[in-house]
Parts: C-alpha cells; structure tokens; sequence
C-alpha cells in the first residue's frame, strides 16, 4: 500500500508522489507570537511533528518549515500596552513557544522564518505581484491584491467569489478597495506603528504574504505538503494560493492537509466553539503540562484522526492517561521480563510473522492517511499478546526484545511512551527486588505494619506492588 493523504484540494484521498524523487518539502503555518500557546496550537504542532516523523521513517529527506509570525495587529497592540518594542515581545513568546514544544514532545522543525526577518523577501514579491497586474496601491502606500483578476478563487472552500464574505476581517483604506474581497499584501504604516521602508512608503507586510515569500525563499517554488489548522484554510490560505501563482503561474502546494479544531464547551457555550484566544477559551501548553506529562497529551491528540475535530476536557485528558498507562506499562513490564526470560527461539517462523505482521499493520494505518488511532491499536494488539505470554511464560527472552525493539520502532514515530526514563535500569530493579523480598520475611513474621508501610511508601513514590501465585512484582503507577 502507498502513502495516501488527504488533498484539501481535492477532497480527496490521493497517492503520496514527491515533486523530487524521495525528497519532501513541508511548510507548515505556525504561531502569531503575542501570548503562550495553547492546546488549540498543541494538536497542529504535534499532528504535523507526526507527519513529518513518519515520511523521515518512510526514508524521505525532509524538510519541514514552520512560520512565527512576529508582525501582526494583536503584537503591536499588546506591545503598546506594556510600553515596549513589538519585536520584544514577540521573541519572549518565541521563546516560551520552544520551551512549550519541549513539553509537547516536538522534534523541532527545520527552519523557523521570522516574518520581520524576510522583509526584502516579502517587499520583493509584493512588487512581482504589482508587476504582473494582480495588486493595485493606494493613496496611502498600502498595496491590495485585487481578486478580479483571477478566475478560480476558492479552490480550497470550492466557494464562487460572489459567494464570499471578508468575514468580519479588518480592513485598511476601506474606501479605496477596488473589491471588498481584495486583501492586503502591504500595510501602510499607522502613527506609532513599527514600519519597515518600501517602494510604496513606511509600512508591514499583509498577514497572508508572508507565507508566500518564506516558502519561496525557503523550499522554492513549489512544495509537496503545505500544512495547518482547517481554520486558515480561508481566507489564508486561498490568499496565499492567489499571491504565489500570481508571481509563479505555478501550483503553491500538490498537497494540502488541514487538522480539525480543537473545540471546547462550557463558558455559556451552548455547543463547542473551537478553542481560540479571540473567544477567550483556550488552556494553555504551559498550565496543561502541569497536570499531565508529554505522552499522556500526545495520546490524547493522536488517538483521534487528524481531520476529526476533538472537543477539549480534563476528563479527556485522564482517559489518555488511564489508556497510555496500560501501553507503557507493558513495555515496562516487557523490559523487566527480559532479565529472566527463558531464552527460547527468536527467530522461530512464528515470531518472525508476528512481528512483521504488526510492523505491517502499523505501516497500512499510517499510510491510510496518517491514521494514528489505528497505529495506536495495534500497539495495543502486541500489549495484549505480549501480556498474556509473559503471564504464561511462553514469551522468550529473545522474541520479548524483538518486541520491545518493535514498540521503540512505532514510538519514534508517536512519541506516547516514556524514553530513558530508567524504567529498564537494573540497579532499580534489583533495590526493588530486595524491598519486596524484605517485605516477603515480614510478612511470614507477622510483621503485617512493616510489610504494608513498605508497599504505601512505594505506592507514594509511583511504584505499585502486585502480589500474584509467582511472588510480587513492580510496576509504575
């Protein structure tokens, strides 16, 4: 089975072919960088991280570019407010975006553009698109692309243009709009506004330009996957469509993937609304991974399909944990086995196909559209297999390490298990093994307080003792 994704554009499924044999251009749509980022930004952020995990599994040469948008409306207005530079406080939540990713698990990207830092990138094309008779400039230096003059806008929403509506977006020198649906490319400078000098005077660059000027400083012309929440898919990033081809006369992106929207409910909500920071109802990275560690959160977002929309709560939340706990309990309890497990047949016909019958099952879910709910299930298939033969004793030493290697195959790409926790280191597990044999005398003695303060004290440090036919073991909790 080849790698199917789901064209936007197309609104439908289609075969996975690189512009370039066995490269991959990716630009996804980031942050606008006024305040810390929230679960909302967390499942785009992880979504595409997976993404981008897999096509590097898949043996692809990736390159993954992420924006932050650190010029923009609510940056100049939130700046102004404490009294300093907007580009000050936009790198202090740039900043504090990198230490919430960490918490997210986030391979970084490749290349973070800075909107401030592609000015004469940005100027340069809005020029080309002024040349080529697509953007219009008015008295005041602002420039609009002008959406007549295009025959297919809305090929992402397969909307008609007299059926659009600006939504509510702000709008400059209103008046002198040739279409109420143009849009800004370049924004002429306010009083007290940060500017940067153009051939049309003192102004910033139009929120959609951006995106086209970094991908084509950075990938080219054109690339394989453009990425973001389903949010932008209008107006952004039909705007960005009409900028680029305007310049290029050439396809921005053959494959364009939209996250669904985080939602939440509640706040007088009579249905969920996505989570946003407009609506004042979003929670974020930093407070959320207070409560709870980096794979129980990547879980949650993972265990549903990218596309699907996923409504927010805590008790979500302590589901995922409750779920992941019984896989990473598992594969704790699988590198404990391994120390004494009868040595056996590894390579035994039988575990050479179970083993590649999983490696194949995960293979076909993800390349069905990156459907990690079913790649997650089948990490649950080998729990459920591999418990039930630890138990019995059938499980080799030798076929336990396969699959424990099989497991830290899927993580690499899932990232919902604990890595170098020392789970697996042996001193523990020896000082573990000689507390239990202790509490094993006591209890003989009828030393019965002894014996359970040993187990309360463990329990209240993340250890639980099971007591079974075999003797007692560990496991974390």
């Amino acid at each position: 089975m080849s790698l199917m994704i789901h064209n936007t554009l197309t609104n439908s499924k289609e075969e996975f072919v690189t512009i370039e044999p066995g490269k991959v251009k990716m630009y996804v749509c980031g942050v606008t960088v006024y305040d810390d980022i929230h679960m909302g930004h967390a499942r785009s952020m992880i979504v595409f991280d997976t993404v981008a995990r897999y096509l590097r599994y898949l043996g692809y040469d990736v390159t993954h570019v992420t924006n932050f948008t650190d010029v923009d409306d609510k940056i100049i207005t939130r700046a102004a407010k404490e009294g300093i530079e907007p580009l000050e406080l936009s790198k202090r939540y740039i900043d504090r975006y990198f230490e919430d990713a960490s918490k997210l698990g986030i391979n970084r990207a490749d290349i973070y553009p800075k909107a401030s830092e592609c000015i004469p990138d940005i100027i340069n094309m809005v020029q080309r698109i002024i040349d080529n008779g697509f953007a219009y400039v008015t008295s005041d230096g602002s420039v609009y692309f002008s959406v007549d003059k295009v025959e297919d806008y809305g090929r992402l929403t397969n909307q008609k243009l007299e059926n659009m509506s600006n939504q509510g977006r702000q709008v400059l020198n209103d008046e002198e709009k040739r279409n109420p649906m143009d849009f800004a490319v370049w924004k002429a400078a306010k009083p007290g506004e940060c500017f940067w000098d153009s051939p049309w005077g003192k102004g910033r660059p139009g929120w959609h330009i951006e995106c086209s000027a970094m991908i084509d400083k950075y990938l080219g012309e054109q690339i394989d996957i453009h990425g973001g929440g389903n949010d932008l898919i209008f107006p952004h990033h039909e705007n960005e469509i009409l900028q680029t081809e305007a310049v290029t006369g050439k396809p921005l992106s053959n494959y364009w993937m939209h996250n669904g929207m985080l939602q939440v409910k509640g706040h007088g909500m009579s249905k969920e609304e996505k989570m946003s920071k407009s609506l004042g109802n979003f929670f974020t990275v930093k407070d959320v991974a207070e409560k709870f560690d980096t794979q129980t959160i990547r879980f949650y977002f993972l265990n549903t399909h990218y596309m699907s929309p996923l409504v927010y709560g805590e008790d979500m939340l302590e589901e995922a944990r409750n779920a992941n706990a019984r896989l990473v309990n598992n594969y704790r309890e699988l590198k404990s086995y391994v120390r004494n497990a009868p040595e056996g047949d590894a390579d035994a016909d039988d575990c050479c196909d179970l083993i590649e019958g999983y490696r194949q099952a995960f293979r076909d879910a993800m390349d069905d559209d990156f459907n990690t709910r079913q790649a997650i299930e089948v990490l649950f298939q080998i729990a459920r297999a591999t418990n039930k033969a630890m138990a019995e004793k059938t499980l080799s030493k030798k076929a336990a390490e396969r699959h424990i290697a099989l497991i830290d195959e899927f993580n690499g790409i899932l990232n919902i298990l604990p890595q170098d926790d020392g789970a697996d280191d042996e001193t523990l597990d020896n000082v573990l093994n000689i507390l239990i044999d202790l509490r094993g005398e006591l209890r003989k003695k009828k030393m019965y307080d002894l014996a359970d303060m040993i187990r309360d004290r463990l329990k209240e440090s993340g250890i639980a003792l099971e007591d079974s036919s075999d003797g007692a073991k560990w496991k974390r909790i």
